[in-house]
């Protein structure tokens, strides 16, 4: 009887082991096409242009961050590197805020036409993809992912919108291809945060440089890593695992929970360790939906989705302040779950319809979403409450 229950036990871990095969990448891709549209940048545009809030609001803020300086000085290095909570921190700021500066000037000459900030995005890509080559020490796989997500999206912005020269263009698909890709692709046996933003870097460089390969690659690592990072009462006793973790017995998968034992609908892998980095990867499973549903695969009907909607909810709840059970987290919460709900929340709530009370709340609350000052940028001005 011992040994049935053994058998059955293994045959239930075994079953929650999964690995997606590859998403086909679209015939050809959308441009521009990493987290944000055409169509989302022109209804952003026809809003602000009209004053209406809270697109003009967000765009305000925006405008008066240092990020939008045109005065801004680009500080590229040859190698960044950063060791575990960016200690040392060799350009590890300096390269993710000029990723995050090339993107918001990027949406500045967008929204106002105004091609000194074209040429301000074109001067920070071109400093960076003529010096940096190498990334090192210990962060440097999540450091070329936090990078590596904005670069793209300002790209994308540039090359597919702005009119005026952007010579140097061929050497910055380059440095996506031959100093960022090759760091983040394969992926990452960490916290769950990591291979998230790693892969939502992988997918928008993919686009970028229209390879099709590295797309299916990094969706299909994509999928599994969100099956394994967001738990649904669907998957069963235990969360879903990612087969090269090895997390096959009940005690590496709840040492690996950060010690959580009960699992609910929306819980994620790093919940209990605290709600920022939760945040981060909930980010980043929203910004490989959007992407995807750009160039044509709409995630958000699928287990992506149904992760992320519960994701958000459950943690939305307990960031107004609901109070933590005994069950959860030993009845402790570290809050701080950052400027992330906007997107999911349009997709979800305002295009799918469903009830999302919690994140909608937390969500009007936290208006306008500013940065935070890694890989997130401005999402109430280009996707609060956005239909396109």
């Amino acid at each position: 009887m011992r040994r049935t229950a053994l058998l059955a036990a293994s045959a239930a871990l075994v079953a929650g082991v999964l690995a997606w095969p590859a998403d086909a990448a679209p015939a050809a891709f959308a441009h521009p096409g990493v987290t944000v549209s055409k169509g989302q940048l022109d209804f952003t545009r026809s809003k602000v242009n009209a004053g209406a809030q809270p697109w003009k609001g967000a765009f305000d803020q925006m405008m008066a961050s240092r990020y939008a300086d045109l005065n801004r000085t680009p500080r590229p290095r040859a190698v960044v590197e950063c060791g575990s909570y960016s200690n040392p921190n060799l350009g590890c700021t300096d390269e993710r805020e000029d990723a995050i500066a090339a993107y918001t000037h990027a949406l500045a000459w967008y929204l106002t036409r105004d091609e000194r900030h074209a040429h301000k995005a074109i001067e920070l890509m071109d400093a960076w993809s003529a010096v940096i080559r190498d990334h090192t020490n210990s962060n440097a796989p999540l450091q070329t992912g936090w990078a590596g997500s904005s670069w793209p999206k300002a790209a994308e912005i540039i090359k597919y919108t702005y009119t005026g020269t952007w010579a140097n263009s061929g050497r910055f698909a380059t440095m996506l291809r031959t100093v960022y890709l090759p760091e983040i692709i394969n992926g990452s046996n960490s916290n769950g945060n990591w291979e998230l933003s790693m892969m939502e870097a992988a997918v928008g460089i993919s686009v970028f440089l229209e390879d099709k390969a590295s797309y299916d690659k990094a969706m299909a690592k994509f999928r599994t890593r969100t099956a394994a990072y967001v738990y649904l009462e669907s998957d069963g006793a235990l969360p879903k695992t990612v087969p090269s973790q090895n997390l096959n017995t009940r005690e590496k998968i709840v040492k690996y929970w950060q010690g959580q034992s009960t699992f609910v609908n929306g819980l994620s892998q790093e919940t209990c360790r605290d709600f920022t980095h939760t945040g981060y990867g909930l980010s980043a499973i929203s910004h490989v939906a959007e992407t995807s549903r750009i160039q044509g695969q709409d995630l958000y009907g699928t287990d992506v989705g149904e992760r992320l909607r519960h994701g958000l909810g459950f943690h939305a709840k307990y960031q107004l302040g609901a109070g933590a059970e005994g069950r959860l987290c030993g009845g402790s919460l570290k809050l701080g779950l950052g400027p992330v709900t906007e997107v999911g929340h349009n997709a979800l709530a305002n295009r799918l319809g469903h009830a999302m009370t919690n994140t909608a709340t937390l969500t009007q609350r936290g208006r306008p979403a500013g940065s935070n000052n890694l890989f997130v940028a401005w999402e109430t001005l280009t996707h609060g409450d956005n239909p396109a």
